[in-house]
């Protein structure tokens, strides 16, 4: 049976990184985008990384950021992944010589092959909903425009909720799925119910739309 990966996006506080974990997860992500509401600083994401237990793969969010900035956190906050949301180019991805995974916005027009070929070597492609600005809207984009051919994993983002994840993995069948806003009680504070119901409800499509 395929299991479906978990991100748990947007941890701002040490007690909803370690819910997360005890709920399944397997990443948690970190903005480092000071105009999202979910932003953390170099202080509190190293407090969030130093109480996770192991094998827990952080993730870290940064939107058009200079690279002298990219460098200092991950020099002081162990980070497994970038994860680049901006307009950031191919030869920007690659210059920090680590795993990287590249978000798209998804609307209708984007060709997703062509963009995943500019960013072959990424580790997989983050698949969003475009929204003006930058930053999770808790909307979803018609799956319909992933092309089923795509030669890098999918991570599928953009408005999954406890309601619609088992659809979404049911439809899509994305390497991992990738949720904030679906499980938060506020901007930044997850609610921890719910955040067991979504990773609860992943595992079990992962058992009703095995092949």
């Amino acid at each position: 049976m395929n299991r479906t990966r978990v991100k748990i996006c947007g941890i701002t506080r040490v007690e909803d990184a370690l819910a997360a974990v005890e709920a399944g997860a397997d990443a948690i992500g970190l903005v480092f985008y000071p105009p999202s509401p979910r932003y953390v600083d170099i202080e509190q994401a190293r407090a969030i990384v130093l109480a996770l237990p192991p094998f827990v793969s952080v993730v870290g969010l940064f939107v058009n950021a200079e690279p002298g900035r990219v460098r200092e956190t991950y020099a002081s906050v162990p980070l497994q992944w970038l994860q680049f949301h901006g307009d950031e180019d191919p030869a920007y991805c690659r210059a920090f010589g680590r795993p990287y995974i590249r978000a798209a916005r998804m609307r209708a027009g984007v060709d997703l092959l062509e963009y995943a070929r500019n960013f072959a070597d990424a580790s997989g492609l983050l698949l969003d909903a475009f929204v003006e600005g930058y930053g999770g809207g808790g909307k979803t984009f018609d799956w319909s425009l992933i092309p089923q051919a795509l030669p890098l994993p999918v991570v599928l983002s953009g408005g999954l909720e406890v309601a619609n994840v088992g659809d979404a993995i049911s439809r899509v069948k994305p390497w991992a799925v990738d949720v904030s806003s679906g499980v938060e009680a506020a901007k930044g504070i997850k609610d921890h119910g719910k955040l067991r119901a979504f990773i609860a409800e992943a595992r079990h499509a992962d058992g009703r739309y095995a092949i």
